[in-house]
């Protein structure tokens, strides 16, 4: 039995919403995977935000009319085609799926969409390379706390060089008295 039209409009309101959450789309060919697999792909993906939709490209084609962001997207829609809706991570996102394809090396990526453009499988691995949110966040914090640590031994020098500075002048008064009676 088929969808009824209700059932279609949900289904397009649904990948609507989902696609306006997400900042990148990767178009898969599915083809040969079992349900288990998919399932499988769907567990690696969930921890990075990303949504993994299998759809008919029509649905997916009407989800995206009059999206200029995703426009890109239509030439993709051939085949039997599942949908990775990438909400943030993108990088991390890209790299459960590499390492998801390794495992079964039964999907082939088509493309991707980001901010309007369409992103060939060069394009993809490339922003697979890119370091993870993570990964940023750790860099940032680690030159923030060096740059912090750098201030405070500078901060800290400043009273002990002064401390010693003036220990010097009194030294040199102490022997300068000291010798001024010997004379």
């Amino acid at each position: 039995m088929g969808r009824t039209l209700e059932n279609k409009k949900e289904i397009v309101a649904d990948l609507k919403e989902t696609l306006s959450e997400s900042t990148l789309a990767l178009v898969i060919d599915y083809q040969g995977l079992t349900v288990s697999q998919i399932t499988d792909l769907r567990r690696r993906l969930r921890p990075t935000g990303t949504v993994c939709k299998v759809t008919k490209n029509t649905l997916m084609g009407i989800a995206i009319e009059g999206e200029e962001k995703w426009q890109p997207m239509s030439e993709l829609l051939q085949g039997a085609s599942a949908f990775l809706l990438v909400k943030e991570d993108f990088s991390s996102a890209i790299k459960a799926y590499q390492d998801f394809q390794k495992v079964t090396k039964k999907t082939e990526l088509r493309g991707g969409v980001m901010e309007g453009r369409l992103l060939k499988e060069t394009d993809v691995k490339a922003l697979g390379d890119l370091p993870s949110k993570e990964q940023l966040v750790a860099q940032i914090a680690g030159a923030i706390n060096a740059l912090a640590t750098k201030i405070a031994v500078g901060i800290n020098e400043v009273p002990g060089s002064l401390a010693r500075a003036l220990q010097a002048v009194a030294d040199g008064e102490k022997d300068g008295s000291a010798e001024s009676p010997a004379e």
